[in-house]
């Protein structure tokens, strides 16, 4: 059993222009959340961020969608953490993952940063990696020099219904991941 997750970070750049790319699949992630929950964002300037507290299956979670850009990420995530004191291992980053196709969602337990930008920030912030992760699969455009514009260009329509399914499913399994049994949640997710 891990720690009980009590924040919940969705990775993404702020404004309209970014709304629809691939490197906002963490808001989208975060913004699906509320709404079946019924919790609404609100802009939070001591926190760099919109955030929202729901209530996910009888445990307080915060919903938490940086507005510092994706580099600058750690900014928001420590400034919440630090404020509610909630531990580096009861924080679920969720964020797009070029490693994997479009329509797969991963679960994984620290790690590195993998040349993400936004984990780069918050591992720096916030002083170490022994936080979970949500990895959203956007697929590879096959060359490194296409990567930028692959993750900050518009999502194709079939992405998109591709990526809202990874979500569908990781959402479903998010009661299992917030009581802390990452495992068991990561074996369902895993095996489909």
């Amino acid at each position: 059993m891990s720690a009980r997750v009590q924040l919940i970070v969705g990775l993404g750049n702020p404004g309209k222009e970014y709304q629809d790319t691939r490197h906002n699949a963490g808001f989208w992630f975060v913004e699906e959340v509320a709404r079946q929950q019924g919790c609404s964002f609100k802009p939070e300037k001591k926190f760099h961020g919109d955030a929202a507290r729901c209530h996910i299956d009888g445990h307080e979670v915060w919903l938490l969608k940086p507005q510092t850009f994706m580099n600058l990420s750690g900014q928001a995530v420590q400034a919440l953490a630090t404020f509610y004191k909630i531990s580096l291992d009861a924080i679920l980053v969720v964020h797009d993952e070029l490693d994997l196709d479009s329509g797969v969602a991963r679960l994984k337990e620290g790690g590195g940063h993998g040349g993400h930008n936004g984990l780069r920030d918050i591992i720096n912030k916030m002083g170490g990696n022994n936080f979970l992760r949500l990895r959203l699969g956007i697929g590879h455009p096959g060359d490194k020099s296409r990567v930028t514009s692959h993750v900050l260009n518009k999502v194709t329509q079939d992405d998109r219904i591709e990526i809202e399914r990874a979500i569908e499913a990781a959402i479903r399994e998010l009661p299992t991941v917030i009581s802390g049994d990452v495992a068991k949640a990561m074996n369902h997710l895993h095996s489909k």
